[in-house]
């Protein structure tokens, strides 16, 4: 139940957070939809197959967990005993919480580090990954207690945003603006819902049709 409940709630919150940013910053998302395009074409729906062909993709909700990472706080650690990290003594017992949201806003560490900027992770796609091998970025966390969602947000979350943007053109209500301040939490919400306007792109109707095989 908490591997269902605590992967759903997070990966739901990271199309959210993804999505934000692309309606607020039209460019790239017509970047994204335009790989959708040369990679899917309009004539038929997204498949899990197609995921791993989409390496723009990818930056963008790599970006949108270095920006927005779903939980915050990493879940806690306790050493089994006393210990020096970094110049600091942690006592046996004490219950220690990561910032991973401050670590990857850090300016040390990343250029513009609160501009939504996909291309960052496309220099070097190899090295920054999300098993914590690169600790500037660890939003499921590093070593062998990294979260253990980690392969469900791999496949649900590109499936679920690929699909929301090769189907339909969005956009915001008239007047409307994009407002990406969070809310904290246990999961980082927005602070106020996403309200935007889908508007079909695909070439055939009958591709919106759900039928249940």
């Amino acid at each position: 139940m908490n591997l269902v409940v605590r992967g759903t709630d997070t990966s739901g919150v990271t199309v959210k957070w993804a999505m934000a940013e692309l309606v607020k910053q039209p460019k790239i998302m017509k970047r994204a939809q335009d790989e959708l395009d040369t990679v899917v074409g309009r004539n038929t729906n997204v498949e899990e197959s197609h995921i791993y062909k989409l390496p723009y993709l990818g930056a963008i909700l790599k970006e949108t967990l270095r920006l927005h990472p779903p939980v915050p706080l990493l879940v806690s650690r306790c050493p089994s005993s006393t210990c020096n990290v970094g110049g600091y003594a942690i006592p046996k017992g004490a219950q220690v919480f990561v910032n991973a949201w401050a670590i990857q806003r850090d300016p040390k560490y990343w250029d513009n580090p609160l501009e939504f900027q996909p291309e960052r992770f496309l220099q070097n796609p190899n090295k920054v990954d999300s098993i914590g091998s690169d600790f500037r970025y660890i939003p499921f966390g590093s070593g062998r207690r990294r979260c253990a969602g980690v392969p469900l947000v791999e496949r649900m979350v590109p499936y679920a945003l690929a699909s929301v943007l090769h189907s339909f053109e969005w956009k915001m209500p008239e007047g409307v603006e994009i407002d990406v301040s969070d809310k904290f939490g246990i999961v980082v919400k927005k602070s106020t819902p996403l309200n935007a306007i889908p508007l079909p792109r695909l070439a055939d109707p009958g591709l919106y049709i759900y039928t249940d095989c």
